[in-house]
């Protein structure tokens, strides 16, 4: 298990913070294994199936682990190799004071953002993380949360109902929460300074230090395991599921462009000075071409021409850039995360070697995946057909994104 002191890597990456509050002693669901967080479902420690959710996830970097000065040894037990993947800072004496010193275990790498999440929510979905993550801004935090569907009612000091309570507005509100990190550590600094100890979740210290909080779609397996029979039906959930498959897809996609007079030409987003330029509607950045329809294909969005239509004359000269971030977006949308892209590029010239690496963080960038998921190749055609000649430029590309959600076996 790393220790807090340990410098865990610097925010270089982009990649989120996270902290999980697992400090609490939860008496509600019993006492048979622990806590709530150290009981097992489906073979495992609670804990253990949350912390798998978000060190599975790419856009996931520090992961900051909250727990009781007396349940180390059972975090390393339920952890297992993993607790060696996390920093764990033992926590406070409420739910807000433990946040507050996970967040300060975060200063040193001080991420741009930063999720807390409960360790008693091991449902939670790559979806929800997701669109958390993407709804954090500079100046906004993230909240998923549901819609209250029940009827409310407020009982009177007598046991008596006392008024019907228009749900009209209302969420429950669920985690991770997400937020700016430099902002969200400034709120809990200055409540803790000032001794407000009154908040049960950050985004109402958000509220209180008028962060402004966007909600975002909830889920409703997101549960929260908080009596004895959420554990035993989570158990069961897990124990009796039939085994799964992640939905996993791929789609692929090929483009052309002739050559016409000129004196450059743009692949994967990189111009390149050459003797002539591709003849197309837009850049006629092939590469990016066949990227945008293999990215479309995985969520069946149909394919670059249905998005951008060659007769639009506000495509021409676009930035093929703009065709791949709208599929990305689209692919984001639908819950996907981009695993990987694969483009190869088939030409006798330009050469594309010298250039494959501003091309990779090119295609980072629009994509917002990292550059090892990423692969730029070239090829000749062995003077074989018109690329053969030197008449053209072709392109295939393959993407590869996860969904939520399971395949039966």
């Amino acid at each position: 298990m790393t220790d807090a002191s340990e410098n865990q890597g610097s925010n270089a990456d982009g990649k989120v913070g996270v902290v999980i509050v697992a400090a609490g002693r939860g008496a509600r669901a019993g006492q048979v294994d622990g806590p709530k967080q150290y009981q097992r479902i489906g073979g495992r420690a609670v804990i253990a199936h949350t912390l798998e959710r978000f060190l599975s996830h790419p856009g996931v970097g520090p992961v900051v682990v909250v727990i009781h000065a007396d349940d180390r040894e059972l975090f390393e037990r339920a952890a297992g190799a993993d607790a060696g993947r996390v920093v764990a800072v033992t926590g406070g004496p409420s739910r807000q004071a433990s946040v507050r010193l996970g967040l300060l275990a975060l200063r040193e790498q001080a991420p741009a953002k930063v999720l807390v999440h409960d360790a008693v929510r091991p449902f939670v979905d790559a979806g929800l993380i997701d669109r958390t993550i993407e709804a954090i801004s500079e100046r906004q935090g993230a909240l998923p949360a549901l819609p209250v569907a029940d009827t409310l009612k407020r009982e009177s000091a007598t046991g008596m109902i006392e008024e019907t309570v228009s749900r009209a507005g209302l969420h429950a509100a669920q985690t991770p929460q997400g937020f700016p990190f430099l902002p969200l550590l400034a709120a809990h600094e200055k409540a803790h300074h000032l001794g407000k100890a009154e908040f049960t979740d950050d985004a109402a210290i958000a509220e209180w230090a008028h962060i402004p909080v966007k909600i975002v779609a909830g889920s409703p397996d997101n549960v929260k395991l908080t009596w004895a029979r959420d554990i035993a039906m989570a158990d069961q959930r897990l124990s009796s599921a039939p085994p799964r498959f992640p939905d996993i897809r791929t789609g692929n996609g090929y483009d052309v462009h002739a050559f016409e007079p000129g004196d450059h030409v743009t692949l994967c987003g990189v111009t390149i000075p050459y003797t002539q330029k591709l003849s197309g509607h837009s850049d006629a950045d092939v590469g990016l071409h066949a990227l945008t329809d293999a990215l479309l294909a995985t969520c069946g969005a149909g394919d670059i021409g249905t998005h951008f239509p060659p007769s639009d004359p506000q495509w021409k000269g676009a930035a093929s850039k703009i065709f791949v971030e709208h599929a990305a977006k689209l692919v984001r949308e639908r819950g996907g995360r981009i695993a990987n892209a694969d483009v190869t590029l088939i030409c006798e010239a330009p050469r594309v070697g010298p250039h494959r690496a501003a091309m990779t963080a090119a295609l980072s960038s629009m994509l917002g995946i990292a550059p090892e998921r990423i692969s730029i190749k070239a090829t000749t055609n062995e003077k074989l057909g018109f690329v053969g000649r030197g008449e053209g430029i072709a392109a295939i590309a393959t993407a590869s994104v996860v969904y939520p959600g399971d395949v039966p076996a």
